[in-house]
């Protein structure tokens, strides 16, 4: 038995649960968004939600057209010189709702009179009794110290937040087969093995672009948690603008990738590295993979591209289960980390 799998498989059930349970929540926050018209986005997080807020970026700046910063939380802590957040939305991303860095800048933003939101599994923290606005996950206690079920579920949530803003009845359709699509992905857990091999090793990199930048740096940041594979993520832009000097052949890649506008940059970049030798696998969510790719794992969920972010998701936490498996580790505990982190 193993708590990072079955928090993992738990996902489909999680997502069901947060769209019906959520509505009352997501509807005072659409309410209150509409009243203030806030300029734009501040997010703090730290980890997984920090990949959540990273999504967040290019869903509200896509659908809702609102600009997003992540907010730098030592300038509120450590340095003591928080910016002005007057006429933003301030949300705070936490599963545990305990992160103190995460609770200053939104207790910052309270008393600028900013419009506050917290994101928590935890609707009893601290993060939740300074914001104005709650959203709780209720994805049930997160045993396991990688996090699985509560990163899904922020994801989630910030789509439910992006159509509270802007109604598309394609988008609401889409977020209702969530649940399924999740389910689908997780059908297609045998076809990771063939992956494990090339991830079997000291380093990786994983690339996305877009949506799926921010699932390019949680599967990066799980692979690194849960099986000690120094793993580094980079936007395909950004890796083609200096990092892609470091491959050589036999180097490993992991692409993600969901189809839609970027499609042809997951196609271009792997044609460029499979013609330096090399070795590039993939998880993908969409009808056309980029051609030459002998190793991947394939969900065509039907989903947009906006969402594809959910079902990439658990495809990268079960390979990086099977990768922890096949070095031997327990991904349940890794060393040096506790559940809860506490930064100031």
């Amino acid at each position: 038995m193993n708590r990072f799998r079955d928090e993992i498989l738990e996902q489909p059930e999680v997502a069901a649960r947060l769209i019906q349970k959520s509505r009352a929540a997501i509807d005072a926050f659409g309410a209150r968004y509409r009243e203030l018209r806030p300029r734009g986005f501040v997010i703090a997080a730290r980890g997984s939600s920090d990949h959540a807020a990273l999504y967040a970026k290019y869903l509200f700046g896509r659908r809702n057209r609102a600009l997003v910063s992540l907010a730098a939380p030592s300038l509120f802590t450590r340095y003591a010189s928080p910016p002005r957040l007057d006429g933003q939305c301030v949300i705070g991303i936490s599963q545990s709702g305990a992160s103190p860095d995460v609770v200053a800048v939104v207790e910052e933003a309270v008393r600028q009179g900013a419009m506050t939101v917290a994101i928590t599994n935890d609707p009893g923290s601290k993060l939740a009794s300074v914001a104005e606005l709650v959203l709780a996950l209720d994805a049930g206690k997160e045993q396991s110290v990688p996090a699985s079920k509560t990163y899904t579920a922020s994801v989630l949530g910030l789509a439910l937040m992006s159509q509270a803003i802007d109604g598309d009845d394609a988008f609401e359709a889409a977020l209702r087969r969530v649940p399924d699509s999740m389910a689908g992905a997780l059908k297609v857990e045998m076809d990771l093995d063939k992956l494990v091999p090339t991830l079997d090793g000291p380093r990786a990199i994983v690339l996305g672009r877009g949506f799926n930048f921010s699932t390019a740096e949680e599967v990066a940041l799980k692979l690194t948690e849960t099986s000690y594979v120094l793993a580094r993520a980079w936007s395909v832009a950004d890796f083609e603008h200096g990092p892609i000097a470091v491959v050589e052949p036999g180097f490993p890649v992991l692409l993600v990738g969901g189809g839609g506008s970027v499609a042809g940059d997951l196609e271009s970049i792997a044609t460029r590295l499979l013609d330096y030798g090399c070795r590039v696998v993939g998880l993908f969510d969409c009808a056309i993979t980029p051609r030459g790719i002998k190793s991947a794992a394939v969900h065509d969920s039907g989903l947009p591209e906006e969402l594809t972010p959910l079902t990439l998701a658990v495809l990268g936490q079960l390979l990086a289960y099977h990768v922890a498996l096949a070095r031997g580790v327990d991904p349940d505990q890794p060393r040096a980390l506790r559940k809860i982190t506490r930064t100031w």
